[in-house]
């Protein structure tokens, strides 16, 4: 076995104890009925999955709500992991969980007993009223009670997610909730900016939300701010003590190989990229029913290098550039240039990357990279080797 060939595994969990108004995830509330049936049909998922030759590096539950699924469930779908593949004795397994049904320690003494290591809180305000607003089911007070739960059964890993630009919200009360985050010492956060999509609830109450502008500030304060409590930004969203980087998450952003199980779930595996369909009941009768699925060229992969790349504090390495796509970066720097100037981007250590005034204007400048790409010979649009 090739110990490089390395897989990253993600598993969705549909459930949600309730659908919060912004939610646009595929995600279903109350539906404890399924759930028993929805976890022998992914354990039999996991069971077929095409891994050989592979070492599972990272596994993720992510969700809707992967704690609302309950600790033995969990457990079993784990162990269908490990039974099923080739797992390192150091892999980053996480579980997103609410603060409401994360509170018990003995439940997370058995998830962490069963090789648990990383659990990942949606935490999203401090403040009660906000959460209530955002239709969250969780207080505050139970936030600190599962971050003192997951501790005392063994997670020394530990993430908190935080939304900024919520109806009505101040920049003083982000900062309150910024604070009130980083007192809990997570060795890892991530802050979103909150956006009203079409089909969510939210959207009617869109003009309550901060403008652009003010939500440009509250992200910049959180960058200095963080950085002043320890926390390095490397992605646009997202924050870390040193060393405590979502491993699974720079798959995606790093074009390693992962692959999705469950409706809605998204992958890259073995040359494709491809999403299951959002369909519950498809995927209990164990219909392989997908909603997109492309064959990656290498035409393909040197747009989402660009994109991808650009999101990181780590950048474009043009060096990682040459070695992928057999051609120099050097039509990228005078545009890039153009960008340093701005004070957008920086170059350091050879590689370029964007600054946080650069990651509010990033798709703007993603596109600008984009085009220049446009204008080079295009690569073969056949699957890369």
């Amino acid at each position: 076995m090739n110990p490089d060939k390395t897989l990253g595994l993600y598993l969705h969990i549909p459930f949600c104890r309730q659908k919060c108004i912004y939610c646009d995830f595929y995600s279903l509330p109350r539906r404890e009925d399924q759930m028993d049936a929805y976890t022998a049909a992914l354990c039999r998922r996991i069971e077929a999955l095409p891994a050989d030759g592979y070492t599972v590096d990272t596994v993720y539950f992510g969700g809707g709500t992967p704690s609302f699924l309950g600790a033995e469930r969990l457990t079993a779908l784990l162990e269908a992991v490990f039974r099923r593949c080739t797992v390192s004795p150091e892999a980053e397994i996480t579980l997103e969980a609410n603060p409401d049904s994360a509170g018990d320690p003995d439940a997370l003494a058995r998830l962490r007993r069963a090789g648990f290591n990383r659990i990942s809180l949606g935490m999203q305000s401090a403040d009660d009223g906000e959460l209530a607003a955002l239709g969250r089911v969780h207080t505050m007070g139970q936030v600190r009670t599962a971050v003192a739960a997951a501790r005392r059964a063994g997670f020394d890993s530990l993430s908190l997610d935080l939304i900024y630009g919520l109806p009505g919200q101040t920049r003083a009360r982000w900062l309150e909730n910024l604070n009130a985050a980083a007192d809990l010492d997570p060795n890892h956060l991530s802050c979103y900016g909150l956006k009203a999509e079409k089909n969510t609830p939210l959207y009617a109450r869109r003009d309550t939300l901060p403008g652009d502008e003010e939500q440009a500030d509250m992200y910049l304060e959180a960058v200095e701010f963080l950085a002043g409590r320890g926390y390095a930004q490397y992605e646009i969203s997202n924050f870390a003590k040193p060393g405590r980087e979502s491993r699974h998450n720079l798959k995606y952003w790093t074009l390693s190989e992962y692959a999705g199980l469950g409706p809605g779930a998204h992958s890259d595996f073995q040359g494709v990229r491809y999403a299951w369909a959002k369909d519950l009941e498809a995927f209990l009768r164990g219909k392989d029913v997908f909603s997109e699925r492309q064959t990656m060229g290498l035409r393909d992969r040197e747009e989402e290098w660009l994109m991808l790349g650009a999101r990181l504090t780590h950048g474009l390495d043009p060096a990682d550039y040459q070695r992928r796509f057999g051609r120099p970066f050097t039509p990228f720097v005078p545009f890039l240039e153009k960008c340093r100037k701005a004070g957008y981007a920086v170059e350091a250590a050879g590689r370029w990357h964007l600054t946080p005034q650069g990651f509010l204007v990033s798709n703007a400048i993603i596109q600008g990279l984009l085009q220049v790409r446009e204008s080079l010979p295009a690569l073969p649009a056949e699957p890369a080797g």
